[in-house]
């Protein structure tokens, strides 16, 4: 690698000790710290097909930084370009994951407001739901359950914040959801929104 850099593209031995190594490793590192990033992500929602590919990569990527970082011991730069590497790698695959907005979240809602504007409304949209009376400490609080996907988390969101915006509401990964998202109705669906729902009923 030195030599293609220094006789084919002309780079002088210091240019390319003191700038170009510490940036291929800088770059190396910036790829292998975001594919780590996304790899956990997929590993957590269980995309069992993906994160093995990215784990391969991954390895290779980080490989060659490290054999290139024990060649270079005495080059401060590369320590720095490593360093600097794996921190921007973070930022890089939080944000690539944020824009990808992959899999689907539960959105739990608590309010003690009445919610049948709310609940009204949500039935005119593509979001499934369930619906609970609750008992809290002091007073009784009506319960929202829905599972969505997460490019539609901010569009639920804002449909809270319009109907209740003192609602208190959690939001939760969902590894597995045995029911296409939208399934549940008003009352209804599998699992928790059928115990819910006959929580309801009693």
């Amino acid at each position: 690698m030195q030599e293609f850099f220094i006789r084919t593209l002309n780079i002088g031995p210091d240019t390319y000790n003191w700038v170009v190594l510490p940036l291929i490793i800088f770059c190396a590192r910036v790829t292998d710290v975001s594919l780590s990033t996304l790899r956990q992500i997929f590993v957590i929602s269980g995309r069992r097909n993906v994160a093995p590919v990215m784990g391969i990569f991954e390895s290779l990527i980080w490989l060659i930084a490290i054999s290139t970082i024990m060649q270079n011991l005495n080059n401060i730069f590369c320590y720095i370009g490593y360093a600097a590497g794996f921190a921007t790698g973070i930022f890089v695959g939080m944000t690539i994951e944020e824009k990808l907005a992959l899999g689907k979240v539960m959105v739990r809602v608590i309010t003690r407001q009445a919610a049948s504007d709310l609940i009204e409304y949500l039935r005119t949209t593509k979001f499934g739901f369930t619906y609970v009376e609750g008992e809290g400490k002091r007073e009784n609080v009506k319960l929202i359950f829905s599972v969505v996907q997460r490019h539609d988390l901010p569009e639920l969101v804002g449909i809270i914040n319009q109907f209740n915006p003192n609602a208190f509401y959690t939001v939760e990964t969902v590894r597995f959801a045995s029911q296409p998202v939208g399934y549940s109705t008003f009352i209804g669906g599998g699992g928790l929104f059928s115990i819910l729902g006959n929580l309801k009923r009693r």
